[in-house]
Parts: structure tokens; C-alpha cells; sequence
């Protein structure tokens, strides 16, 4: 739950809160143009539309899992609007609409869900967005990695009269990390805490605290709240209200700045709440009391901002064009989902090495070999002695 140390720009039901708590973070927010302050409603309210769509598709067959994120959009869309287009985003599994602002087709995630590719696509044409990660919290330790590569590349650059070139918030990369509470446990966090904090990266670590991993409560897992974790490695921390879009956008803005500016790591906490369950393979029935999830849902963060925006003016056309193009997302994913075919055999050999490799081409041409031998008789016979 929130404490007076949660930042919190919007009250749950929509009025924004101007003191001396929020004066830092607000300038954030009043220097956004209308548009983007839309398109913050605008994301959430179609990424939840079509992240039904997708777990009816998982539920019809038509997908081997899916992971909701209903009840996050608000942090994960505040966040990812408030990295620059160089930043990278490292996600975990569940940073659907993240993706999708960076310019990530969200077929991609289909496809991988339906078991029809590995899960991958190239970061540097979906807006630096890296892939998901389901080995839980080692996409903290590849953040790390490639933040101490940014800050590595900027002291061994000595074009500027054979001096480090001076750091450029504007135009300098930082890195955003996204992991949940369950990961925060594991020790692949703990050890890019370690790095990140040593080498003082550029990066932000996005802690969605979203109360339950899997079956295990938080506060199973921490005796304090998750965001002083960062702290006790010297990285600078602070904890956010989640399902508040503006807080999430104007919290991460400043962060992403100071890791720019050379300030080293950040951490920010956001507490959000899982609706649904952690996967369609999960039922959170078995463990969760309706009471808790009630209480989250009337700080539902769609309802929240809607209020907000309708505070401010904006009209019933606006949201029923967002409703609309909802629906629209998601009646085109479903079609080009019951399209998908199968995918060749051979695929599973592509991108396994940058250079081609014997033993690669050895197990390809043994099953092609294999598949051939079903026109024959006797063909499995001669597939002896396989690599």
C-alpha cells in the first residue's frame, strides 16, 4: 500500500495534487502538450482492450499462453512515453504497450505466445525496445551490462582534444529497466544493483511492484517497502503511486535525467496491482481475497486518468474514438492471429550463431533428411547415427 513517502500527482479519483511534495514533478507534466496527454489515455484504454482480446484467444486455442498486464497500464505507459527515442528499454514480459509506443507490432508477442518464433525481433527497429526476458530478473543484469557500455563508450571517446566527451542530456542515451517485485528477489537483481551502483550506469531500474509474484504476497518477500532495497546499494530510490500515469511519466522523466546527466543510477518503485492473473495458466482465485482486489479495482488507472482528463475538459467524442480504435486493435488482431501459419521447420536454425556453424548444419540437414523420409518405406532406417 501508498505511504506519505508515494509520490501521487492524481488523487484516485482524478484531481491532481499541487504541493510541496509534487512541485518538482509537476513542471513535467505542465510543459506536455495536450496530444500526449491524450495519447497517455489513449494507450492504456486500447492496450487493455486488446489484452482481453488476447487471453480469449489464449482461452480459444489459438495461443499457448498469455500474460495479462491489466491494472499496469499506468506505470508502464508513463514510463515508456518518458525515455527519449535513444534510451533502451530493457522489459521483462508483461511491458506489452511499452513495446507498442516504441513501435513494436504486438503480433510479435502473439507469435511468440503461439509458439510460432523465438521471441524475437531486432531492437534497433522497434525503437530500442530489447526482448522480453522470462528467465526472471536477468534482463537486470543486461541493462546493467549495456548501460556500463554506454558509460564505458563516452570515457574511451577521446575525439574532444583527446578528452572524455562531455555528457549531452539531451542527446545521451540512459537505460530503462523494467523487473517486478518477485524479481526484485532474485539474485540476478541484487548483483546489477551491485555493478550499476560500482560503475554509476546511466540507467533507471523500474520496479513494478504489482503485490503478488505469482502466488507470493510482497510482503512475503520484504520486510520494507521494495524501494529501499536500491538505497542500501547506494543507488537513489523513490516510490511512486503506479496506477497514477502522470506521476509515472513526470517520476521517470527526472530520473531518466539524471542518469543522463551523469548522476548514475536510479530506482523508482511503482505500486500497481495485477487484475487478472499472472498468466492464463495461473488462477489467482486460489489465492487472492476478493476484498483486496476490490480495493484496486475502484483505483483502477484508466478510470482514474478519465476523470482527470475530463476535468479538464475534454469531451465524450474523444473517448469514444478511443473506444472505437480499441475495438478496431483489437478485432485486427484477431484476424491476423487465425491467419498465422506454422512457420518451416528451418527456422529454428536461423540466428543460433552470427557465422554459420558445422554442427548447425549438420542437425539441419539431418532433419531435412528425417522429414524426407516419410515419403519412403524404409527411409528412417538410413537416419542412423544422427548428429
Amino acid at each position: 500500500m501508498s505511504s506519505d513517502a508515494t509520490v501521487q500527482l492524481l488523487t484516485p479519483d482524478g484531481k491532481l495534487v499541487s504541493d510541496d511534495r509534487t512541485s518538482e514533478y509537476l513542471p513535467w507534466i505542465e510543459k506536455l502538450p495536450e496530444s500526449r496527454l491524450l495519447d497517455f489515455h489513449r494507450q492504456m484504454v486500447v492496450m487493455r482492450r486488446f489484452d482481453t482480446e488476447a487471453g480469449n484467444l489464449q482461452r480459444q486455442g489459438q495461443l499457448a499462453l498469455w500474460i495479462p498486464s491489466i491494472g499496469q497500464e499506468a506505470a508502464q505507459v508513463g514510463s515508456g512515453y518518458a525515455a527519449a527515442p535513444q534510451d533502451h528499454l530493457f522489459p521483462a514480459y508483461r511491458e506489452h504497450v511499452v513495446g507498442r509506443i516504441r513501435g513494436l507490432d504486438l503480433m510479435r508477442i502473439i507469435e511468440m505466445l503461439r509458439g510460432l518464433s523465438h521471441g524475437g525481433w531486432v531492437p534497433s527497429e522497434t525503437g530500442n525496445f530489447h526482448l522480453y526476458t522470462l528467465v526472471i530478473g536477468s534482463q537486470a543484469l543486461h541493462a546493467t551490462g549495456y548501460a556500463m557500455g554506454i558509460a564505458l563508450d563516452r570515457l574511451l571517446d577521446v575525439s574532444n582534444d583527446g578528452a572524455p566527451t562531455l555528457r549531452d542530456p539531451e542527446k545521451d542515451a540512459a537505460v530503462l529497466v523494467y523487473f517486478g517485485d518477485g524479481a526484485s528477489s532474485q539474485g540476478d537483481v541484487s548483483e546489477a544493483f551491485t555493478f550499476a551502483a560500482s560503475y554509476q550506469t546511466p540507467q533507471v531500474f523500474f520496479l513494478q511492484n504489482n503485490h503478488w509474484a505469482i502466488s507470493v504476497p510482497v510482503e512475503r518477500q520484504s520486510r520494507t517497502p521494495l524501494y529501499l532495497r536500491g538505497t542500501g546499494f547506494g543507488i537513489p530510490s523513490v516510490q511512486i503511486d503506479g496506477n497514477d500515469v502522470l506521476a509515472s511519466y513526470a517520476v521517470t522523466s527526472a530520473n531518466l535525467l539524471s542518469a543522463r546527466s551523469g548522476e548514475g543510477p536510479r530506482l523508482i518503485e511503482a505500486l500497481t496491482y495485477r487484475m487478472g492473473a499472472h498468466t492464463t495458466s495461473d488462477d489467482p482465485t486460489k489465492y487472492r481475497e476478493n476484498e483486496e482486489v476490490a480495493y484496486w479495482g475502484a483505483r483502477d488507472p484508466i478510470a482514474r486518468y478519465e476523470a482527470y482528463l475530463r476535468g479538464q475538459g475534454v469531451g465524450d467524442d474523444f473517448f469514444a474514438e478511443v473506444a472505437q480504435e480499441a475495438e478496431d486493435v483489437a478485432a485486427d488482431a484477431r484476424a491476423r492471429t487465425v491467419l498465422l501459419q506454422d512457420p518451416p521447420t528451418t527456422k529454428i536454425f536461423e540466428h543460433v550463431y552470427s557465422d554459420p556453424h558445422p554442427l548447425v548444419d549438420a542437425q539441419r540437414d539431418w532433419l531435412a533428411a528425417y522429414e524426407a523420409s516419410f515419403d519412403t518405406a524404409d527411409g528412417i532406417a538410413d537416419l542412423e547415427g544422427a548428429p
